[in-house]
């Protein structure tokens, strides 16, 4: 790829750059320049990293960073970068610390006073709700789903209230499972499915629970990094009176009576005048 970039001596600190989901003419102009320009570049994973460096002809300094080595590689990366130093913390797809290691480093960043600059640039649960056609006005990403069955019920059951997309990482390995429990639970929900975004397999599957459960289990494997999401709650019949105690009692014992209602309301998208009447009789 036959691309300029304009290297230069760049202010310490510590960059973080998000990099390419997949597709490598995906990372920006600026993403380039900046990791072409640090003094060093802490990764994930040197073997992946190396294909996009070398693929734009940058040779900085490559070091690992994640979360088997995060404790004893820290104290350098804060050492260079109190030395006057830059860096870039990048993971092995889109934006670095989105269900990645890097936020302790980030932590001790901000305790010692050291500049931070992001780079933006990708983001699989941002790309994904972009195409889904699911409600983005409001949306929660939770990460990975739990390994376990018990812990991903809880979960599911924790959060099926809430008004807002529920976006969450998944394992391919996992997915059929997680489907499945989705289809039982959240059975009138819309599911989406974006698998291997911006790479040449790229897929995104949106259906009711049930049929999108139906869909993967018929496939002999199933493969990719994927982003799972759930359409919001599209009626209050779907929120029991119980979850709106629960989380009007645990309000209250923080907020105010207005302040409570007004959270729950919020969180659930009911009327402020009904949770306010109920949070008193709860008080």
């Amino acid at each position: 790829m036959q691309i300029n970039i304009d290297q230069q001596k760049l202010p310490p600190g510590l960059y973080i750059v998000a990099t390419p989901l997949g597709n490598l003419k995906d990372i920006t102009l600026r993403g380039l320049e900046t990791l072409a320009s640090v003094d060093y570049i802490w990764c994930e994973d040197k073997r992946i990293s190396v294909r996009l460096l070398q693929a734009y002809g940058i040779k900085t300094k490559l070091f690992a960073y994640h979360e088997h080595n995060a404790a004893a590689e820290m104290p350098h990366i804060i050492a260079k970068l109190e030395q006057g130093c830059s860096a870039a913390l990048i993971s092995d797809a889109g934006t670095p610390l989105i269900s990645d290691p890097g936020m302790k480093l980030v932590q001790e960043c901000r305790e010692k006073q050291l500049p931070l600059i992001p780079i933006p640039g990708c983001s699989a649960p941002i790309a994904a709700l972009s195409v889904a056609g699911l409600a983005t006005n409001r949306f929660l990403f939770e990460g990975f789903l739990p390994t376990k069955k018990m812990k991903k019920i809880a979960i599911l059951d924790e959060l099926k209230n809430i008004n807002a997309t529920l976006v969450f990482f998944e394992s391919p390995k996992r997915l059929v499972a997680s489907l499945e429990l989705i289809a039982e639970m959240l059975p009138d929900r819309q599911v989406t499915v974006a698998r291997e975004l911006t790479k040449i397999y790229e897929e995104v599957i949106s259906l009711p629970a049930p049929e999108i459960y139906a869909e993967f289990k018929a496939r002999e494997r199933v493969r990719g990094e994927i982003v799972l999401l759930i359409a919001p709650a599209t009626s209050q019949e779907e929120v029991s009176q119980e979850s709106i105690d629960k989380a009007l009692v645990e309000a209250l014992a923080k907020m105010r009576v207005k302040e409570a209602a007004n959270f729950v309301a919020e969180q659930f998208g009911l009327p402020k005048k009904q949770l306010y009447q109920r949070a008193l009789e709860l008080k």
